[in-house]
């Protein structure tokens, strides 16, 4: 059984907060939040409420008074799905024409600048758990899974966030396809297979999916999307449990007014290089 919808409401005060439904799943001690850099305030029943404040001001003003997904007819959550495909084929399958010159080039400059292979396979999670190779250009050096495990302080720094700020394995070719994300266009094939949408959650690694709790089930009800709330809400300037809420946040109002509000700032996001890492 899934957690409830996290759902909007006016307070008193007229200051939007969000609140999860009281019927969550039963979770072990080792799974409760103990997160400070979020205002969580556990219930009885260990669900977690968390103010709209701390997703920070992007974030709650694009989710806005969105309706609930589950709180809409079968038909118009159909539609929704309908049409969400549709968009992630015919827009993946448009960009890739149109950059496959500039991929082309990407694979000479990393494969002429840095011992290794063009590109970067790693297992994410998917739709119901299902784990595919998630495909990126290679931004770090051959050896970086080696260097990590030779390293225990950033092992150690790698393991909060699964994310390095200052990734010192990062290539000079590589921290610039990180800061402009063309790292990430082979990731529109995997769009066109169907494993990844455009709009969606973070990919996760296996390991991961503890730090979202009695959430991780949610997580895996939708594909990874290419882009998301957290993607052009701050992206590695956002906290770890910020990032699990927005991706909460965007499974519970998920429409597509909000994928294509969220596909346009997207491309402000990444002129911006805003986030990036």
């Amino acid at each position: 059984m899934q957690p409830n919808p996290i759902t909007l409401r006016e307070t008193p005060a007229s200051v939007q907060q969000v609140e999860a439904a009281p019927v969550v799943p039963a979770f072990s001690a080792a799974q409760t939040f103990s997160w400070d850099s979020v205002n969580f305030a556990g219930g009885d029943d260990g669900a977690a409420a968390v103010t709209l404040d701390a997703l920070g001001a992007p974030a709650a003003r694009l989710l806005g008074r969105a309706t609930p997904y589950a709180e809409r007819s079968r038909r118009r959550r159909g539609a929704y799905s309908l049409c969400k495909r549709a968009i992630d084929i015919l827009v993946a399958a448009a960009l890739l024409l149109a950059v496959l010159p500039l991929l082309a080039c990407v694979a000479l400059l990393v494969k002429a600048t840095s011992r290794g292979p063009v590109f970067f396979r790693h297992r994410r999670l998917g739709l119901g758990g299902a784990e595919f190779d998630c495909l990126k250009f290679r931004t770090m050096a051959a050896d970086a899974d080696e260097q990590l495990k030779r390293n225990e302080f950033l092992r150690r720094q790698f393991e909060q966030d699964y994310k390095l700020k200052h990734d010192p394995r990062v290539t000079p070719v590589g921290a610039f396809l990180r800061r402009t994300s063309l790292d990430e266009l082979p990731q529109l094939l995997h769009v066109l297979r169907g494993e990844m949408t455009l709009v969606g959650p973070r990919p996760i690694v296996r390991p991961e999916l503890e730090k979202y709790s009695i959430y991780s089930g949610k997580l895996l009800t939708v594909k990874p999307g290419l882009s998301g709330l957290w993607q052009v809400c701050g992206r590695s300037d956002t906290t770890y449990p910020q990032r699990v809420m927005m991706d909460m946040h965007y499974i519970d109002h998920r429409s597509l007014s909000l994928d294509l509000r969220l596909m346009l700032r997207t491309v402000g996001a990444v002129v911006r290089k805003s986030g990036a890492c």
